[in-house]
């Protein structure tokens, strides 16, 4: 990660040696940290995708589930600004609704569409969604916004101890740090409603989302008795994040997570969307 970045995180480590957590704690949660792309619609940086717009897609990939949310142009995402093995070129859309689905089912879906590929203009679909919440689904451009993401969470699942939940390994300050994190990361990173890469996060961050999604992943394959074995769940990564901000939806969250060797085969058919909510 460039130095630019790692000098953003000066307002953290000065707050964590405040509370007397030890240098090199503090020095290893800064080594965690990650390059990631906030996605805003104001300001100067270069256009890189637009929340709605028309849904194309090639003719024979099926009418998505969920409503059109995103469409991104991977060249204008590299990977030293994302931290992911985006595609070179093309398009990638994100689907989506912010509800909470039944049986660990998706709450939406990732479409890839290489560059040069001929499409077709749909309709969006909107079937049995709260239209109170889709009609406020935003319509604008995104600007790149270069960010750096630290993690919220602090607890992992043991398997040697049989899934308890444990103090993240090789950070026994976890907790503090984190909490630091979440004192401090408001003068750090850029505001903005989409980010593309780094750690997931929401509301109630104690566990890592994009694990717990990748089980859920897991669970609804096997819900649908679909018997295919999964990558473990640390070999997931986020993909995308949109912070939702919409009248009805307050404090929720959807996450786009992925495997990251999927992600750098272009295989977007196991991507899985999480919705959190704590109304």
């Amino acid at each position: 990660m460039n130095p630019e970045l790692i000098n953003r995180l000066e307002p953290f480590r000065a707050e964590a040696l405040r509370r007397w957590i030890p240098l090199q704690d503090v020095e290893g949660w800064i080594a965690a940290a990650r390059p990631c792309a906030t996605l805003v619609t104001r300001g100067d940086g270069p256009v890189v995708g637009r929340f709605g717009g028309p849904l194309l897609l090639p003719a024979d990939v099926p009418d998505p589930w969920f409503p059109l949310l995103a469409t991104l142009d991977c060249a204008a995402l590299p990977e030293e600004v994302t931290g992911l093995p985006l595609p070179a070129d093309g398009r990638l859309l994100l689907f989506g609704f912010p509800d909470l689905p039944s049986y660990s089912a998706p709450a939406g879906e990732v479409v890839y569409i290489p560059e040069g590929t001929p499409v077709e203009e749909r309709t969006t679909k909107n079937d049995g969604y709260d239209d109170s919440v889709y009609e406020q689904f935003p319509q604008e451009e995104l600007r790149l916004a270069p960010d750096v993401s630290m993690a919220s969470h602090f607890l992992v699942r043991s398997e040697e101890r049989g899934g308890e939940a444990v103090t993240l390994p090789g950070h026994p300050r976890a907790w503090e740090l984190a909490e630091t994190w979440e004192q401090t990361y408001g003068d750090i990173v850029v505001d903005g409603p989409l980010h593309i890469g780094g750690y997931a996060s929401h509301e109630c961050t104690e566990a890592d989302p994009v694990m717990d999604a990748a089980d859920e992943a897991k669970d609804a394959r096997r819900f649908r008795g679909d018997t295919t074995e999964l990558p473990a769940p640390e070999e997931w990564v986020l993909l995308a994040q949109w912070d939702i901000g919409l009248d009805g939806r307050e404090g929720s969250t959807l996450h786009w997570v992925i495997p990251r060797q999927d992600l750098a085969d272009r295989r977007f058919d196991r991507a899985h969307v999480s919705f959190f909510w704590n109304p």
